[in-house]
């Protein structure tokens, strides 16, 4: 099912704070009178004559090496058409987000108000010496072609038209690899193409570098078949215009290899692809919807190797799988253009990586045991960490080897290094953690429902198909709030514990609260009367099966709305005491702070089993933990209560886990700083990559660093996530954002499933 898209959702998502996606943040000093000296005036003087003297050195004293142009006229945008640059631009915004999530690359984004071609590449022309690479973007056909010809030979930076080239490398990344799972030779295969723009002459062109004959292909645009007697083609498809005059797609396709779909949804049948020959090769790539429903290719052909532009099915062929790697190894080694043996070399690299066993952490974020080289997974996934360290050296060698790098790279090894680090600014574990909670989506009880927050989220979590809400409440509250918000809310079951309809719900909840805690001093009188909380009768839910997680709050009580839980839920086995755990999302990755929630002050044996249970809950993001018992004093330099009780807890943790990567008690900055460990406690077990798990000695340490590091650094963050249940029950911080709440919900989602 397409996902719908709120209008005041994504109205509010790009005016909201800020208005717009990206901005531009100082990189270096400038808090006193000396740093803005040497910023601006008189000390910029120096190193612009030291460009004046060697214009190269613009690489070394500017941001240019890092800044990549994606420049627009807004003439074919998406599935949007002709709607002009101003329009364009929430878009080419849009791109630049992603070039700096994916390979740390900065972006200005230019929208130019011509359509002239002259004008257009005169604009870009003389920007050259701002930027160390140009994005072309969202230009219609076959304009784009020319204005792309001629700015790869006018100008001394990496050109490239990314809807052109990136669907051309994704997807012939996954030919190669369809290919050779069905035992074809690309020189004997017939392909047929539906779409005759930009993207579609760009992938028939690659396909027949990786050796597929010209003469075997077939190309389709609105007017039927792109043949030879045609008068009304462009020199481009004239380039591709086929001998044979088939006078339809269905007769095109019988005996076909390969059908490759750059148009619109729906217009191949069932019928038409059983007639392609034995194992087709299936590229419906039109969105949202696919040349045919991924559901009627393969039901209708059982053999063949399917792929879409969909997140929702096997083989995404996705441009964010390409551009952003091209143009970080182009920029390293400051290419003058990506040329044919870049782009070749980045189509290799792919269809390599795929061959590849995949980390654990794609696995988790697809819910799968171990995801293995065959016909659902032809081409890596987008969440891949490898594709930054994999695409980006093979295009930075292709560059050197072929004479267009200004730069060489000696020590590759290091290099590799250097791209992990500017993967680490922008973790993709939120990303991953969704993903999997989409992939076995559960029911979730929210027994707070009368907040409109929480019912923004359940909108949200419902359309992603992250999970099935259900609501305890006031309906006559809650269908007001859904009404006056025009929220898509209208199956989600309404469950009000004071409407008589839900009596013998709460008479059957009640006697098994009563069996649970009889000999706990609790009467019947009283299990009834706690069963009209919606905590409680929440709890009972998750605890009969009935509901898969309880999301509780928003809260000012903590522990009353924990209380329920324990009663009801009860822990783990082998758990005495749960704990809270937050994940902040910082510029260096993931930290996981524990325990920020639960316990006030606990003792040595208690701060063991809160570490192991935070240690458990970082494995299962696929993370290896690596951990700090963080205090005041650092390996015995300060005496004290908690000095001392984090120094045992980690004597203890060392001899019951050799394999666990801990180390304490130290001071906060100190786990952070690898520099500064290995110079002063070069013994200690964290010093290669530091902590990425606190430790606090107490609950007031532990919530205190929370919140001002959450708000000082203004911190994406997930949490509380309560350790130690049996089943997932999490209460929300008040205050929670609609995000916040949608995070929650994907991570006790995740947790539901193992």
């Amino acid at each position: 099912m397409t996902k719908k898209v709120r209008k005041e959702d994504a109205l509010y998502y790009h005016a909201k704070g800020r208005p717009g996606k990206i901005q531009v943040v100082p990189t270096k000093e400038y808090n006193s009178q000396h740093d803005l000296t040497l910023a601006y005036s008189p000390g910029v003087a120096v190193p612009c004559l030291e460009i004046a003297e060697n214009p190269e050195d613009a690489y070394l004293y500017t941001a240019k090496g890092n800044l990549v142009a994606v420049v627009s006229n807004g003439t074919a945008v998406l599935g949007l058409g002709n709607i002009g640059p101003e329009a364009s631009k929430p878009v080419m915004e849009g791109k630049g987000l992603l070039f700096k999530i994916y390979a740390d690359i900065d972006v200005f984004d230019l929208e130019l108000n011509t359509q002239d071609i002259d004008e257009f590449v005169r604009t870009v022309k003389i920007l050259e010496p701002t930027f160390g690479g140009i994005n072309l973007e969202d230009i219609k056909s076959p304009e784009c072609f020319e204005i792309e010809r001629r700015l790869k030979a006018d100008l001394n930076i990496p050109v490239m038209h990314d809807d052109q080239h990136g669907t051309a490398i994704i997807s012939g990344a996954a030919l190669l690899n369809a290919l050779e799972l069905v035992g074809k030779d690309a020189s004997t295969i017939k392909v047929v193409i539906s779409g005759a723009g930009a993207a579609a002459i760009s992938c028939a062109q690659l396909y027949v570098t990786l050796g597929v004959r010209r003469e075997n292909l077939v190309m389709f645009d609105i007017d039927g078949c792109v043949h030879q007697d045609r008068t009304d083609l462009d020199p481009m498809r004239r380039q591709m215009a086929s001998s044979i005059r088939y006078g339809s797609m269905a007769e095109a396709l019988q005996g076909a290899d390969l059908f490759l779909g750059l148009s619109v949804g729906n217009i191949v049948s069932r019928e038409m692809i059983q007639t392609m020959a034995k194992d087709p090769i299936v590229f419906a790539m039109a969105n949202p919807d696919p040349e045919i429903p991924y559901q009627d290719a393969v039901e209708a052909r059982p053999d063949a190797i399917m792929a879409t532009g969909r997140s929702d099915f096997p083989n995404q062929i996705n441009n964010v799988l390409g551009f952003p790697y091209i143009f970080r190894g182009a920029l390293d080694v400051r290419a003058t253009e990506i040329n044919e043996a870049m782009k070749l070399a980045a189509v290799y690299a792919l269809a390599d990586l795929a061959k590849k066993p995949v980390p654990d952490i794609v696995n988790v974020a697809y819910n799968q045991e171990s995801i293995v080289f065959g016909r659902q997974y032809i081409i890596p996934k987008p969440v891949d960490p490898r594709l930054l360290t994999t695409v980006a050296p093979a295009v930075a060698k292709a560059a050197i080897e072929t004479g267009v790098a200004r730069k060489t790279i000696e020590d590759w090894e290091a290099y590799q290094t250097e791209l992990s680090s500017r993967q680490g600014r922008f973790d993709r574990l939120s990303r991953v953690i969704i993903n999997k909670a989409k992939s076995a989506p559960k029911k979730v009880v929210f027994a707070d429902a009368e907040n409109l927050q929480v019912l923004k989220a359940a909108h949200q979590v419902r359309e992603e198909g992250i999970a099935q809400p259900i609501f305890l409440g006031d309906d006559k509250i809650i269908g007001r709030l859904i009404r006056e918000n025009s929220l898509d809310l209208g199956d989600v079951p309404i469950i009000f514990t004071q409407s008589e309809a839900v009596l013998p719900k709460i008479e059957e909840y009640a006697e098994k609260l009563y069996d649970l805690r009889k000999r706990k001093g609790l009467t019947r009188f009283e299990a009834r009367r706690l069963m009209y909380n919606r905590n409680y009768f929440g709890s009972m839910m998750v605890e009969k099966g009935e509901a898969d997680v309880l999301i509780s709050g928003l809260s000012r009580n903590y522990p009353d709305t924990l209380r329920p839980a324990l009663q009801v839920i009860g822990r783990d086995a082998g758990v005495n005491r749960v704990a809270g755990m937050y994940i902040l999302h910082t510029p260096h990755g993931p930290l996981f702070f524990s325990d920020t929630t639960v316990n006030l002050n606990p003792t040595v044996e208690e701060l063991v089993e809160i570490t192991e249970l935070t240690s458990r809950a970082v494995e299962r993001y696929s993370i290896r933990p690596r951990i700090a018992l963080v205090t005041y004093s650092n390996f015995g330099s300060a005496k004290g209560e908690d000095a001392e009780k984090m120094s045992q807890a980690v004597a203890i943790l060392k001899r019951k886990h050799p394999d666990m990567i801990i180390d304490g008690e130290m001071q906060a900055h100190l786990a952070l700083d690898v520099e500064l460990l290995k110079k002063n406690h070069p013994f200690a077990d964290i010093i290669e990559g530091g902590a990425n798990t606190l430790i606090f000695p107490n609950l007031s340490a532990s919530n205190i660093a929370y919140n001002l590091l959450k708000e000082a650094a203004k911190l994406e963050t997930i949490g509380p996530i309560l350790l130690g249940l049996k089943k997932p029950v999490h209460v929300l911080q008040l205050g929670s954002s609609v995000r916040e709440i949608v995070s929650m919900v994907a991570t006790a989602v995740v947790d539901a499933q193992k």
